[in-house]
């Protein structure tokens, strides 16, 4: 969208990235966010404006009730658009550009109030796909949160013993994948960040990428453990995997861990400013073919190489450029991406190894420090 536009949100900044790029200022409850003629300008309830002089960053900060008394304290969306109206009337403005997450309901409200409300067909921030050196820091201190917890739940499965069943006990009772969970995302919030959802799937249910996993663990099967913390002082998220085996690896695992890690590597050395998202995505997935593993449908569900390579990171833990088959972006400098191939297959289980890696002019820099290793 042009710099020139009235660019309105309407949101609270905890879950809308947009917002957070915007002001740097957290908060759980919505309020507005109006750029008119290159100046930002936000409107909240009186009980943060103290603190949002103090922290909104690039913004004149003004008090919602000045312009709409009810706003303060039932922000409902006639309320807000009340408050729109009145400081687009004293600009001389009637149109605003919003982006295409914005309220369905607000939208009507505004335009009921004979506002023009445009939807932004692109990014309304696009400069955040292009991460500055101290959004870098930011995401590189979440991906420590990440290493903490991950370092937390690989121990607990080395000091775990094996039963006569080959489940695992830690401390004289069952370690399963919730108690795993645990583990990891406690080790976590301890780190200052918020891991929720954190995978922890062994065996057959590693088999499905997008398994969380439950119930017991067990010894010889592969457990991938996907961390994706976001840090609770910037809002910056990290993303990262890795797939061990308690005991001893069957040559089957061993086999597809070894050739996802290659395959991983592949796409690392590939990744530089210019190259096409979808070439990545192609090079892996012919690699694993040749390997042996094939992708497809095999009685009713994939099976083999059937997500994306990787995608960017950010305020968001999915951003663009996204690494897939039908991807039409270019890999520029300066984004941040997790790069995540893995294989998949009902019998044998899932391998998945993810790192966080930053483009640079003729490569990319790997900003993750944890290892690799099969066996624990």
């Amino acid at each position: 969208m042009a710099r020139s536009d009235t660019l309105l949100i309407v949101a609270d900044s905890e879950r809308d990235a947009d917002m957070l790029y915007a002001t740097g200022f957290f908060s759980t409850d919505p309020f507005v966010y109006l750029r008119i003629d290159g100046q930002a300008r936000v409107y909240l309830q009186d009980a943060e404006l103290d603190r949002a002089r103090r922290q909104v960053v690039g913004c004149e900060v003004g008090a919602l009730s000045e312009h709409h008394p009810g706003c303060d304290d039932d922000r409902r969306p006639a309320h807000f658009a009340a408050v729109i109206r009145a400081v687009l009337k004293r600009t001389g403005r009637r149109r605003v550009t919003v982006p295409a997450s914005f309220p369905a309901g607000m939208s009507r409200e505004l335009r009921r109030l004979n506002l023009k409300v445009k939807v932004a067909k692109g990014a309304v921030f696009p400069a955040r796909e292009i991460k500055t050196s101290a959004e870098v820091k930011k995401i590189s201190a979440a991906l420590t949160m990440a290493e903490v917890g991950l370092s937390e739940g690989i121990e607990a499965l080395r000091r775990a013993q094996i039963g006569r069943d080959r489940s695992l006990h830690l401390l004289h009772s069952p370690l399963t994948s919730e108690r795993l969970r645990g583990i990891i995302e406690s080790a976590v919030a301890h780190a200052g960040g918020t891991a929720v959802r954190t995978f922890v799937s062994c065996g057959r249910q590693s088999g499905h990428p997008l398994e969380r996993g439950s119930g017991p663990l067990k010894a010889g099967e592969p457990i991938i453990l996907d961390v994706f913390p976001r840090s609770q002082k910037t809002g910056y998220h990290a993303d990262l995997a890795r797939t061990v085996v308690k005991g001893r690896a069957s040559e089957a695992v061993r086999r597809l861990f070894d050739t996802v890690k290659t395959g991983q590597k592949l796409a690392l050395g590939l990744l530089r400013d210019g190259v096409l998202a979808a070439g990545i995505h192609r090079a892996v997935a012919d690699y694993f073919v040749r390997e042996g593993f094939e992708t497809g449908v095999r009685r009713g569900r994939f099976e083999g190489f059937f997500h994306p390579t990787g995608h960017g990171l950010g305020l968001e833990l999915h951003e663009q450029p996204n690494l897939s088959e039908s991807s039409r972006h270019i890999v520029r400098a300066g984004q941040v991406l997790a790069v995540e191939p893995g294989l998949y297959y009902p019998g044998v289980g899932g391998v998945r190894l993810e790192d966080v890696v930053l483009v640079e002019a003729g490569r990319c820099r790997n900003l993750t420090k944890f290892e690799k290793e099969l066996e624990v």
